[in-house]
């Protein structure tokens, strides 16, 4: 079972709260008006925008609702509660781009694609380290505080309860040496290690498939969870992006199944990354 965190709980509060005021049949400025409060606020609640629900407010939006079922109330309020909670990720605020770290603390399933790099759950500090250098990240401090947030984001896989990950890459981000060969051939080995842990699976696509459906979109991550919709993210050089549509879902999944297909298999991915592992050695 995966293990939820507070901004999985701030989006299943956001998602209920505008379930039950359609289910009475109220616009979100008409909701708004009997508590009298601005539009603009019951819209970034529903909207998950808020940063730490209000207890009260919820409260208050369910006397609106007539939600007066004791065990309902109290589940919804409990969940406002651990939702104002803080995830491990906050103290790394300051290196984070997006909410990732914490919608993958929730998955139960992570899949990824990845083009040129080393998926980040699946890096060696060194590796992390060296992506950034090569980013232009030159101070040495904000370089250590991006390899320290990567080694906790990565701590989920190695949980009791861990997500499954499944992890397609091109040859590409194999041959490329990041970091030099001594870093590369570290890096390698970590994946062969990685490989061998039953929740992860890691399928190489050769150099000689070609094009294949994924190459255009450039990388994405597909997150899905035992009680709530899925995500798609992708990221940019300058801005993230979110996709939680049933379409956009289905879009995405299709495209990585088909992807799959055209990879290696999980022991011949191996095999590969055995043997490119070795051309970084010499």
């Amino acid at each position: 079972m995966a293990t939820q965190s507070p901004t999985l709980k701030r989006r299943q509060l956001s998602a209920t709260l505008r379930q039950l005021r359609e289910e009475n049949g109220l616009t979100s400025t008409e909701a708004a008006k009997r508590l009298e409060w601005a539009p603009s606020k019951l819209t970034r609640i529903e909207r998950n925008e808020w940063k730490l629900p209000n207890v009260h407010d919820v409260r208050l939006l369910l006397d609106l609702y007539g939600v007066t079922d004791r065990h309902q109330r109290e589940s919804l309020l409990t969940l406002a509660r651990e939702s104002r909670q803080r995830g491990w990720w906050a103290e790394y605020k300051d290196v984070f781009r997006s909410n990732l770290p914490a919608f993958e603390v929730g998955a139960s399933l992570i899949r990824t694609y990845e083009v040129v790099l080393i998926p980040g759950l699946l890096q060696t500090p060194a590796y992390t380290a060296a992506v950034f250098r090569g980013g232009q990240v030159l101070d040495e401090v904000v370089v250590n505080r991006h390899v320290e947030a990567r080694i906790a984001r990565q701590k989920i896989l190695s949980r009791e309860q861990p997500p499954s990950l499944v992890a397609i890459i091109d040859e590409a981000a194999l041959l490329k040496a990041i970091g030099g060969r001594e870093v590369m051939h570290a890096q390698l080995r970590h994946l062969i290690e990685m490989a061998s842990r039953p929740n992860i699976t890691i399928q190489v696509i050769p150099n000689a498939v070609g094009a294949h459906p994924a190459l255009t979109g450039g990388p994405f991550v597909i997150l899905d969870f035992p009680s709530d919709r899925s995500l798609v993210y992708m990221a940019t050089a300058t801005d993230s992006l979110w996709l939680d549509r049933p379409e956009e879902y289905q879009r995405y999944s299709l495209i990585f199944t088909h992807v799959s297909t055209s990879a290696l298999s999980a022991e011949e991915s191996t095999q590969l990354i055995a043997a490119i592992m070795d051309q970084h050695k010499r």
